[in-house]
């Protein structure tokens, strides 16, 4: 599986043959890495620079070092949960401008009711309706209701995300959902405009995926994205 590292870039060889060989499946989630010394001599390198490789290795989440005499490096499943773990933690934190994260959702939520529109069944069409029925509620109770009816907004989102059945669209969708709140606290005023306009919105976009209209909901969800958007977009300039 491995072989003598590169000499002149031993450290980068080290790293990249560990790293391929878990992308290629040779080494499976759960599965240990042999232990350091038959690392040592594959490699021929240094105690101190293969544990350095496997630091970083560590570091973006291919492997888990695992101490005592029992202890070694263990490839770890959770590279999907790091990578979703740290698009949240930029999300939450705005470290995304307003205008590129509404052209990266626009492209997103987009595509995803196209697919949406193309892929539902009644199952899904039922779920969906009756999400609109809750959100209703809440769009009948003002703008008073607006957290409530965003937290079902979300929920219509995710749905769409899962119909696709699609596991990049759901993962990404959850964490821009779960994460976009404080952009909205902070650049998008409630008001009974704005929820009356995000309920038709939804209603629309769940009208064309029930009618198996995939161009029409992809318009009526990039629609929906540009419109809020450019709300928030004139409430930070002030």
């Amino acid at each position: 599986m491995f072989k003598e590292a590169k000499q002149g870039r031993i450290f980068q060889d080290v790293v990249e043959q560990i790293q391929n060989a878990i992308l290629r499946g040779d080494l499976k989630t759960g599965d240990m890495l042999p232990p350091e010394r038959e690392l040592k001599e594959t490699f021929k390198t240094s105690r101190g620079t293969l544990r350095e490789a496997l630091r970083i290795l560590e570091q973006k989440g291919l492997i888990e070092i695992k101490l005592g005499v029992s202890g070694g490096a263990v490839v770890k499943s959770a590279m999907v949960d790091q990578f979703a773990d740290n698009l949240a933690l930029i999300v939450r934190f705005q470290q995304i401008p307003l205008i590129h994260l509404a052209e990266f959702r626009e492209g997103v939520e987009g595509a995803v009711a196209a697919i949406a529109a193309l892929r539902a069944q009644k199952k899904d069409l039922d779920l969906l309706k009756s999400l609109l029925a809750e959100a209703r509620i809440h769009v009948d109770g003002g703008a008073g209701q607006w957290d409530a009816f965003l937290s079902v907004d979300k929920k219509v989102h995710q749905a769409l995300a899962t119909i696709t059945g699609n596991p990049m669209y759901i993962m990404v969708h959850q964490v821009v959902h779960d994460n976009i709140q404080r952009y909205y606290d902070q650049f998008l005023p409630a008001d009974e405009k704005r929820l009356n306009e995000n309920f038709q919105d939804l209603c629309d976009i769940v009208d064309a995926i029930g009618r198996g209209e995939a161009t029409e909901a992809r318009i009526f969800a990039q629609r929906h994205v540009r419109r809020f958007n450019g709300y928030m977009m004139e409430h930070e300039k002030g």
